[in-house]
């Protein structure tokens, strides 16, 4: 992400501010940036983004493993899709509210981690199909000729087809994850959450603490991508040079 282009839009969120001229509705950034300071120096700040990090991760990594299996099996299986395809596509509609509302019997200490399992589960689940869909019949004939054992067929033919599919997937969904794991939590109000600070921040008309904790959330997000894709890599790396040794 170019710096310049993250300044010119600081200055913007700048100068709006100095036109509206209403703290209690737009602080500028160096407001928001004193507060978050402050917040930093806090035990409270950290075990809120803790008790958030945690469970939107967990949702996240369980919608990976689920959306990956379950299209291995959707391709493997005409009946297996075929069952499926009500269900994604029912998940892929129905609003983030409405799932809150459905699960609410769910802990509200847990609600993020069913939501974000639930919400990044069809992003994956279709990107892994849709690789393995566009994996090239000749290779797999190819493997099969030349009796290639699965474990190499894995690496050799299915990840290499799969892994830029799995990536978009992977980054689209992490942060589907993190807007929508906030906003169970906004709606659920597990004490000791982001998202309880944020309702909080609202309820009481504290506008640099509502900026504030919405600029933690881009950042975790922005931050939990990078560092995905940075783990992306390396298991590339390894399973490709595997495979060439």
């Amino acid at each position: 992400m170019p710096l310049w282009a993250v300044l010119v839009w600081l200055a913007v969120w700048q100068l709006i501010a100095w036109w509206v001229d209403a703290p209690i509705l737009l602080v500028s950034p160096l407001t928001a940036l004193k507060r978050l300071l402050e917040l930093a120096f806090e035990a409270v700040f950290w075990r809120a983004v803790a008790f958030s990090v945690g469970r939107i991760l967990l949702g996240f990594l369980l919608s990976a493993l689920l959306g990956a299996v379950l299209a291995a099996a959707a391709y493997r299986f005409r009946r297996v899709r075929e069952l499926l395809m009500p269900l994604v596509a029912a998940v892929k509609a129905v609003p983030v509210a409405s799932f809150v509302i459905l699960v609410l019997w769910v802990s509200s200490r847990n609600l993020s981690v069913v939501i974000s399992l639930l919400i990044g589960f069809p992003v994956i689940y279709a990107n892994v199909l849709a690789g393995l869909d566009s994996t090239d019949p000749r290779l797999i004939e190819m493997a099969r000729v030349f009796r290639v054992p699965f474990r190499r067929q894995l690496s050799t033919v299915y990840l290499s087809q799969v892994a830029p599919f799995l990536r978009s997937g992977l980054s689209l969904a992490i942060g589907l994850c993190w807007k929508s794991g906030v906003a169970a939590e906004v709606i659920g109000i597990p004490s000791g959450s982001i998202g309880e600070k944020l309702y909080k921040a609202k309820i009481y008309l504290e506008t640099p603490d509502l900026f504030c904790w919405t600029v933690v959330v881009v950042v975790l997000s922005i931050g939990c991508e990078k560092l995905l894709g940075l783990m992306m890599d390396v298991l590339e790396r390894r399973a490709f040079g595997c495979w060439k040794r």
